[in-house]
């Protein structure tokens, strides 16, 4: 079986530009990723981050979804712990209304963002500790509802959203595979824990009525160049992005620079590699080299790209470079 390849895109903003000229640009860039046959496009949700603009993450769902056609468009990931399960349901029972089957719905129990804005928007501060209760009230609330059944998601109700579980620790792997669910592992941020959680859901996993046998999706970024110095000049505009990430400072992007002239010290540049341990990074060769091997050692289902780069058109030239991977990729 080929494996499938998708995008998650944060709405990510470029220095002394504004969101909607992210949004302006994540139209294109769906549009482009939906005219190459890739399988989805998912919203990240995070708050209180300059330089992200995907705080209202269904909104841009449907944004996107209106502006393509075959894409499955979803949450990468919606975070559990800010948002009522009815609310959740209602809103991607909206979308899926309006889209059809093209929607997914991923989970994940971190609240996306920093404690005094997690506090802002918590519901309770044990909201984290009843997800996995949670994720189960929304499976039940987009089934068809029965006669007796008092509380129900209008819309919502029968549309049967597929449930992605998102993460980046065991406790995730193991979730979804107790409830039977595909599972997305967050290795573009957190590569350290993705074989041992690997090994866990596929070792525990409990076929369900909504997967009969594991389905494992790995986040990853990619940064090409037509050589590999060129590719890591580009992959500059993310180092200085993770770095500032790690000094709590706005997330712009920034423009590339020669690797030398990035402002970080030893201790940083090391933090920065241990967070990119997964990324691909090179030229095409290169990049297809580093997706077999993953594939071989760890037969990934499908592979979720994020492509952090300054130049837009390079962003889209990426996804023509990919799509012509995927059909040597075995």
């Amino acid at each position: 079986m080929s494996v499938e390849f998708s995008l998650l895109e944060l709405a990510s903003v470029r220095i002394n530009e504004t969101p909607c000229d992210s949004f302006t640009h994540a139209v294109a860039y769906a549009k482009a990723a939906d005219a190459l046959g890739f399988k989805r496009f998912w919203l990240a949700e995070h708050h209180n981050m300059q330089g992200i603009a995907s705080s209202a993450t269904a909104v841009l769902i449907g944004h996107i979804a209106g502006n393509t056609q075959q894409l499955r468009v979803g949450s990468g990931g919606i975070m559990l712990p800010n948002h009522s399960p009815l609310i959740v349901a209602e809103q991607f029972g909206t979308l899926a209304s309006l889209y059809g089957d093209r929607i997914d719905l991923g989970l994940g129990r971190a609240p996306g963002t920093d404690p005094v804005t997690s506090r802002a928007l918590k519901r309770d501060d044990t909201a984290a500790e009843n997800f996995a209760q949670e994720v189960q009230v929304i499976q039940q609330l987009l089934q068809p509802s029965s006669p007796q059944q008092r509380l129900r998601a209008v819309p919502g109700e029968g549309t049967q959203v597929p449930i992605w579980i998102l993460g980046s620790s065991l406790y995730s792997a193991g979730l979804a595979a107790q409830l039977g669910l595909p599972y997305s592992f967050a290795g573009h941020f957190a590569p350290a824990y993705m074989r041992a959680a690997l090994k866990r859901y596929r070792a525990e996993f409990r076929p369900s009525a909504y997967l009969d046998k594991p389905y494992f999706m790995l986040g990853l970024p990619v940064i090409w160049g037509e050589t590999n110095e060129r590719a890591m000049f580009n992959a500059s505009t993310g180092f200085q992005r993770i770095v500032a990430l790690f000094r709590g400072e706005p997330m712009w992007l920034r423009p590339p620079v020669d690797i030398a002239q990035i402002d970080w010290s030893a201790g940083e540049k090391n933090n920065v590699e241990e967070f990119l341990a997964l990324a691909q990074i090179g030229d095409e060769l290169q990049i297809l080299d580093g997706l077999q091997q993953l594939r071989d050692e760890l037969a990934i289902d499908e592979f979720m790209f994020t492509i952090d780069v300054y130049d837009r058109d390079l962003r889209i030239k990426t996804l023509s470079t990919l799509a012509r991977l995927k059909e040597h990729l075995r």
